[in-house]
Order: C-alpha cells, then structure tokens, then sequence
C-alpha cells in the first residue's frame, strides 16, 4: 500500500527516531523547563504574520487544540501575536510575552538568527519554547519541530529533472528570502541542479507564499524567457500562481512542482499537469501546542521533532481532492490529526 496523505498514525510515525519517557513535573525533563509552573498554563503565539491562508489554517488548528487542552484544565490562556512579517517586531513581541509571564511560546521564526537573545531570556525564564516550520538556528529552545524542507527541495528537483530528461530551460520559484523554510527548500535542491548541468536556470524569484504575486512574478519571468520546460516550484501558492500565468499567456503547461494548496492540486487535475508535491501539514501548529504542555507536565520532550514528508503524486491525487471541500478555496488540504496521533509520534522508539 502506498503511504499516502490519509496515512495512519503508526504508518505516519515510521521512522521518526525518538525515545521519550514520563517523569515528573518536579525532575524538569525538557530543555528550558524548570518545573516550576503549574496548570492551567498561558500559551503566547508569536506568529511572524498571519496574512497568507496557510497561516491562517495553522493559527486555527492551534486555537482548536487551546480549546481541547481548556476543556482538559491545561490551559486558560491564549496570547495571539502578528509581527506583520517583520523580525524585528516579533522579538518585541516575544520580549512582552517574557514580560507578561506566559508559560509557553509558539513560535514560527522571521529570523533564523535575530531572536536568539530573547529567546534565551525566556528559557532561562523557564517558559517552554516550541519553533516549527520556519526555525531558529539557536538551541535555547525547548523543540524544534518540522519537516525536512532540503528532502523537500531534494525530492521535488528530482522529480522534474527526471520528467524533463535532464535538460532544458527551468524557472525556480522560492518562498520570502530569508525564511529558513524556503532558503532550506532550495538547498535541498541546488546539488541536484548543480549535478544535472544541462538543466538551465533560466530566473529565480522569491515571492510571499500567495497565489497573487507569484501570479505577477511569473508573468514577468515568462516575457523574458519565452522558452520554458520545467518549474520548480518550492510552495503550493506559487504553483498555483505560475500555472495561472502560464495559461494567461495561452503557453502549454510544463513539468511543476509544489505543495498541497488546494487551487494547485485542483489546476493539476483539471489540466492533466505533471505534478509531483508534498505538504508542511497546518497542524504542526496544533501540535507544538500540545508538545509545550506536555513539556510543562515534565514530560520528555526532545530538541528536535522530524514529521515525514508525504508524495502527492497523479496515483493519489484524487484522495486529497476527495476532501477539498472541508477547506478554504484558498486554503491547503492537511491531512487529519488528533490527539492520539500526537501521542503516538511522541511515543514513538
């Protein structure tokens, strides 16, 4: 059986090499925990911005999980921010959340480096710190948890390098610069087009992980570059912005690349692309959630947490298309989750 997006949750933990066990609050099990705070717990959310529609989708899955734990009694409190996209801000924010007490921070990272001072005030505070999706280069965390974005990248070059024969004209399309997910998304790549020489670069471009812009930014590349095979695309929005373009100008659709933004799944079906994607799933939100109170509990809680990236390919397509209604037309198609997965890739040895 293929491992697909509606993967079971031991299917989905294969893997993941984690060891973890119980202990008590008291014996401060995880990094930056001390043991000293007691529940209900304040959780702040730094979110750099919360304007793209997978943001959105990630907030959600986190209030979602705040309501869960409220209901258990771990959790009374949800602080929400939005840095607007800037670093800068975002340290002053999570420097008010320090200031304020809060036992916990969720944190996607603007910066991979600027935040590290705050940060290690706060986990010398004893406040739980969880970073995912886009991470920080400092240790003075709690977990970091994400996918592997260079197998990402790795992954998706090869695929169009092996549709394209090895050569002929390509466009790169990355997320904002500077973003740890995107820079790792196309490291992952670059040894791949660095050992197929025949495969040309023809533009690369970074654009925010909206359908709009990346629409605008392809437009522009395709009146320079009239002569175009192939796509790689490291975001979902941006594959759904340079088909847009494509079709705008009456070109023939190439070989793409991309992520699980459902306008992208549903274009590469109705024009029979030759796709290949996978997804950074909305409810790591949820999940980091939950994994900082379960590190205040004094549970075992390890530095890094590895999700395993799933292929959307032509052969299961169809089953992320199955449930396209359940999200936004904007939106990303995440698959399920729930406490017992979370359980169960904590658990796993």
């Amino acid at each position: 059986m293929k491992l697909s997006y509606f993967a079971s949750a031991s299917a989905l933990c294969l893997g993941l090499a984690l060891s973890f066990g119980a202990t008590s609050a008291a014996e401060a099990a995880a990094n930056c925990i001390k043991g000293d705070r007691k529940a209900p717990y304040t959780i702040g959310w730094a979110n750099i911005y919360s304007v793209p529609t997978w943001m959105k989708q990630t907030q959600g899955t986190l209030e979602a999980q705040v309501e869960d734990l409220k209901k258990q009694g771990l959790v009374d409190k949800l602080v929400i921010t939005d840095a607007q996209g800037d670093a800068n801000v975002q340290i002053q924010q999570i420097q008010s959340m320090i200031d304020s007490d809060v036992d916990a921070i969720i944190l996607i990272a603007g910066s991979s480096t600027a935040p590290a001072r705050v940060l290690a005030d706060a986990c010398a505070k004893g406040i739980a710190i969880i970073n995912f999706d886009s991470l920080v280069d400092t240790d003075q965390v709690t977990a970091k948890v994400n996918t592997d974005s260079a197998q990402w990248g790795e992954q998706a070059a090869k695929f169009l390098v092996e549709q394209m024969g090895g050569k002929g004209n390509i466009l790169v399309l990355n997320g904002p610069a500077g973003v740890s997910v995107s820079d790792d998304r196309r490291k992952g790549a670059t040894p791949v087009l660095e050992a197929n020489p025949d495969i040309k670069i023809l533009a690369e471009t970074n654009t925010a992980y909206n359908v709009a812009p990346a629409q605008d930014a392809v437009t522009s590349l395709l009146f320079a570059n009239p002569e175009i095979d192939g796509i790689l695309s490291l975001g979902g929005a941006l594959s759904a912005g340079a088909v847009l373009a494509l079709d705008k100008q009456g070109r023939t659709q190439v070989p793409i690349t991309g992520e699980n933004a459902r306008q992208f799944l549903e274009l590469w079906k109705e024009k029979d692309l030759k796709g290949w994607a996978t997804m950074q799933p909305n409810w790591l939100g949820a999940f980091a959630t939950w994994l900082s109170v379960q590190a205040l509990e004094g549970k075992d809680v390890p530095a890094f947490v590895k999700i395993p990236l799933p292929v959307i390919d032509n052969a299961n397509i169809g089953d992320y298309l199955a449930r396209a209604g359940d999200f936004p037309a904007d939106g990303y198609i995440y698959s399920p989750y729930d406490q017992a997965l979370f359980e169960k890739i904590l658990a796993a040895k």
